[in-house]
């Protein structure tokens, strides 16, 4: 038997739903109606830059309104992912990044990690790439090991402080067995100063990929060291993976779009989808694998917010272990 009230009761959650439904579905008509903006936290001379910037101009016809790209460099990437998440939550301000969120928030340098955010798609893992200049002694990543053996802190690594490339040399040194009071590790504000750096022979090392660095390994400017993948890539085929010179390191930068948080899930929806016809169009994928050094890895809403909750408790754990706070 019912009780008292319970008919008036349910007829107010269902009114609270459905106007709850139709707020969410106004938000959503006309989308997007304007330009929408994507926000890269890094400099125009990275990888993250480069592969935002292409995918983007292909999503833009699949959303029929122009997608304007901004480097928003700054405090270790927070610059522009603060910005994003402060953003109306309407889809029009998106941010286009990687681990760097979620290791920026382990280092302590940022308030929030990745769940401050509504996630929209991982879209690529770019393999990285240990380099030098060319030149250089070091002629193979496993090299690196007995140099700095050799030359106890005087060896030195460029890295973007808490993004994926300084957590990707805290790891090396540890599966390479390199303590890491005897090398120097130098900051850089993006991968463009990092790479001007090494071809001035100013520091020793850096993490690069082909989206970075292709044509500057294709010039012979610089040397890839090794290849962080399972495999190695079809345009580096003579530059061995780092499993197969014994240091026991799979390194891929994951890079997705994010949205500010509230933004409704309409919304998300359709510029996930938008971005997923992108990547899928032939001639993209094939230059994200080919020239990009890259993985086509699509995952919509929520496959890729569980896809981030399971790496968040991954990088939380190795870099526990490897003190990443440096």
């Amino acid at each position: 038997m019912a009780l008292p009230g319970t008919i008036t009761l349910n007829r107010w959650w269902l009114g609270c739903w459905l106007w709850g439904w139709l707020s969410i579905a106004c938000a959503d008509d006309g989308f997007p109606a304007s330009e929408i903006t994507l926000v890269v936290p890094f400099g125009t001379g990275g990888a993250t830059n480069v592969l935002f910037r292409d995918i983007a101009e292909y999503a833009q016809d699949y959303l029929d309104t122009p997608i304007v790209t901004v480097n928003m460099a700054g405090s270790g990437a927070t610059r522009g992912s603060q910005f994003v998440k402060n953003a109306l939550p309407d889809g029009h301000t998106l941010l286009g990044s990687h681990q760097t969120i979620d290791l920026s928030y382990f280092a302590g340098l940022a308030a929030y990690s990745h769940h401050a955010f509504s996630p929209i798609a991982l879209l690529t893992r770019t393999v990285n790439i240990p380099a030098t200049y060319t030149g250089h002694d070091a002629k193979r990543a496993s090299d690196i090991a007995m140099l700095v053996k050799e030359q106890p802190g005087k060896l030195s690594f460029g890295v973007i402080p808490s993004s994926t490339d300084h957590f990707f040399w805290l790891h090396f040194f540890r599966q390479a067995n390199i303590p890491l009071e005897a090398v120097e590790i130098i900051h850089y504000p993006d991968t463009g100063s990092q790479v001007e750096a090494l071809l001035a022979h100013e520091i020793d090392f850096s993490m690069l990929n082909l989206p970075s660095a292709g044509r500057l390994f294709e010039a012979g400017a610089l040397t890839p060291l090794g290849v962080a993948g399972e495999q190695r890539l079809a345009s580096l085929p003579t530059v061995p993976t780092l499993r197969e010179q014994g240091i026991d390191l799979v390194n891929t930068t994951n890079r997705g779009l994010f949205a500010p948080p509230g933004t409704p899930v309409t919304v998300l929806a359709r510029l996930a989808e938008a971005f997923g016809q992108a990547i899928q169009n032939p001639e993209l994928a094939s230059r994200i694998e080919k020239a990009h050094g890259s993985l086509v890895d699509y995952r919509p809403l929520d496959d890729y917010a569980r896809y981030l909750d399971d790496q968040y408790t991954v990088l939380q754990s190795l870099t526990e272990e490897i003190a990443f706070s440096r």
